[in-house]
């Protein structure tokens, strides 16, 4: 098994992962949908360790026998870049790539909400990208940043896990540090950018006190901050970051998180419905005074009703961006309903948009 021919093969499929793991034959995830490459051989366990041998160093293998997980990047010349995540099951290594291409695409190509050029050049505060894993928030906050670096002379640094796209320099500085590779610890690693002059620090995941307590302080002392974390909607986000705080400093932290914050995007994939390709759906909500009024006083169930009637301000919730996938026919209405965390909200928007749907 020629683990770039494999490789070579996920682009050509337009696949955004490959899963290679006994005694499967290799498994492609292609516009959302796993297919098993059934014209290939099943995996045996000396395939995907050879394959594991082939692309990582000495030094990988070594933490991936103490740590049992491992999370990297390959890249293969002149095709494309590969986030790549081990793990052990069953005595056996699983291999997971998923696909970064060599270019970084615009917030234009993407399709990204234009508010998002608005937010990257804001001089301080703390823009959240929120979505369940595989929904392109890392591919949002590069489009972002390539944004940046067309339009601004910043410094930025970027902490990632592993890095994905790769930034040249060319109106801003920008220093992309890895974990494990370049640093330790995300807490540790923002800690030592703040002393490097940032005008932009860029956090590939908020996933401890440690780092959001940081994250916060920068943000707080004049810095922008991008940060992305494993949460659907707005609400859902405020709630994950002030809970993770000791009860006795929850209130400290919301006045703090009030005032610090910019925006929340949060994001979903949908196939889109003509059957090729997948399109993004987004909740905005940006940090107008009745939304800080609201984070600082814990109200937050009561987010997505500012969200609702701010449109003229460029928010809105997620089940309005999917009722108007569904009016375009973007989307099927099934498909928006499964991403819908309120499907009857969904329903009802919809029949205010075009009358009563079927069930």
């Amino acid at each position: 098994m020629d683990i770039n021919e494999l490789l070579k093969l996920m682009t050509e499929k337009g696949a955004s992962d490959l899963h290679l793991r006994v005694p499967s034959p290799p498994v492609l995830r292609v516009d959302g949908e796993l297919v098993i490459q059934e014209h290939l051989p099943r995996l045996e366990t000396g395939d995907v360790e050879a394959a594991f041998e082939y692309i990582t160093t000495e030094d990988q293998r070594s933490r991936f026998l103490q740590e049992k997980e491992l999370d990297f990047s390959y890249s293969v010349p002149g095709l494309a870049r590969f986030r790549v995540s081990v793990m052990q099951q069953r005595g056996t290594i699983s291999l997971a790539f998923r696909l970064v291409p060599f270019k970084v695409f615009t917030i234009d190509e993407l399709g990204l909400p234009q508010i998002c050029k608005r937010l990257i050049l804001k001089p301080r505060g703390l823009i959240l990208v929120t979505g369940p894993t595989g929904s392109g928030k890392s591919t949002t906050v590069a489009a972002m940043v390539n944004y940046l670096n067309e339009h601004m002379a910043r410094n930025v640094i970027t902490i990632e896990d592993p890095i994905e796209y790769l930034h040249p320099n060319i109106k801003c500085l920008i220093a992309q540090r890895d974990l494990g590779d370049d640093t330790k610890s995300f807490d540790v690693a923002l800690i030592h950018a703040l002393r490097h002059d940032p005008d932009v620090i860029v956090v590939g995941e908020l996933r401890d006190l440690e780092t959001i307590s940081t994250a916060m302080r920068a943000a707080e002392t004049g810095h922008l901050v991008l940060g992305t974390l494993h949460t659907t909607d707005a609400p859902q986000t405020v709630d994950r970051i002030i809970d993770i705080f000791p009860a006795n400093q929850q209130p400290q932290i919301r006045l703090q998180f009030s005032q610090i914050i910019e925006a929340v995007l949060s994001q979903t994939l949908l196939p889109r419905a003509e059957g090729k390709g997948r399109i993004s759906a987004f909740e905005i909500m940006t940090a107008n005074s009745a939304v800080r009024n609201l984070v600082r006083e814990g109200k937050t169930f009561e987010l997505h009703n500012v969200i609702q009637l701010s449109a003229s301000e460029g928010m809105q919730t997620l089940d309005q961006a999917l009722a108007d996938l569904v009016k375009k026919k973007i989307v099927s209405l099934e498909e928006a309903r499964m991403k819908s965390s309120h499907p009857d909200r969904l329903k009802k928007i919809l029949e205010f948009q075009q009358g009563p749907t079927r069930p």
